[in-house]
């Protein structure tokens, strides 16, 4: 009869694991990395951005239509002649503030032969602490994430070159945005986002990819990030990874854990990727 139980019990564990994992498969990447949220070191490792409102010279804030049958909006910086060159940009979890505006523009003003659509995935939320920036992030739906994606991608147009940048939770939706650009993919820079796992999404990837890393990230770890190099050398994919001495979101000037040195060489390296594949 004991023996009868525990093999109840074992079958009955296996089962219950059996779920969890896939439980755990089913959440996708973004889901992962917004579960962050609710990490209270995650929030601490972020401090406020100081009080800033951006003067542009050339951008302005736009609206388009979404394929859910809703509206998104953008800052718009267009190149002084016609092009077929888009640069998506996806805010960090503060949402598209000043900051953000301003690194489209300048993105724009250094590559020259591009148009930049710095997206909004908070619907036009914005969060000046913390615990606003964590609500916020948490709160994004993903197939509404998309829907807002896909519809700059959309009003780029057929002919559109899709390149995608982005930091911490826009890092993860620039690999996402680029999946999603497919054939019209080109480049992708992510600064420590979360990235895909899932080699049949990896395989649709038509950029090449770019991954800045910290090497004392304690969320997407130096283990996250060999499993992602793994992952697309597998899928058949071309990565290069540049990984700091750094933590986690050390280009943010407003991180107490920001370095500039690195923050720099890391622009350069953005650059340079982008104007390579531009060629």
């Amino acid at each position: 009869m004991k023996k009868i139980y525990l093999l109840l019990l074992s079958a009955l564990s296996g089962i219950l694991a059996l779920g969890q994992t896939h439980s755990c498969c089913s959440i996708t990447s973004s889901e992962q990395f917004a579960r962050l949220s609710s990490d209270p070191a995650f929030t601490a490792s972020h401090l406020a951005p100081l009080p800033f409102r951006y003067v542009s010279e050339n951008g302005k804030m736009i609206s388009y239509k979404t394929p859910d049958g809703r509206e998104a909006s953008a800052f718009e910086v267009m190149a002084d002649k016609p092009t077929d060159n888009y640069v998506l940009v996806i805010h960090e979890w503060w949402g598209l503030n000043g900051y953000i505006k301003q690194e489209a523009e300048k993105l724009q003003k250094e590559l020259g032969n591009v148009n930049v659509y710095a997206l909004d995935l908070y619907d036009g939320k914005v969060a000046d602490n913390a615990q606003d920036a964590g609500k916020y992030m948490g709160e994004v739906k993903e197939d509404r994430a998309r829907a807002i994606i896909q519809g700059a991608i959309d009003k780029a147009g057929k002919k559109a070159k899709i390149y995608t940048i982005g930091w911490c939770f826009g890092g993860g939706w620039s690999l996402q945005a680029s999946i999603m650009a497919g054939k019209q993919g080109r480049g992708c820079v992510m600064y420590y986002g979360m990235p895909e796992s899932d080699l049949t999404k990896l395989k649709k990837l038509n950029a090449d990819v770019l991954g800045i890393f910290g090497a004392k990230d304690a969320w997407i770890t130096p283990a996250v990030v060999a499993a992602f190099e793994k992952n697309m050398k597998e899928a058949g994919k071309k990565i290069t990874v540049k990984s700091y001495d750094a933590d986690h979101a050390f280009a943010n000037p407003s991180n107490p854990k920001y370095s500039k040195e690195f923050a720099d060489d890391a622009h350069q390296r953005a650059l340079s990727f982008f104007r390579e594949h531009l060629k």
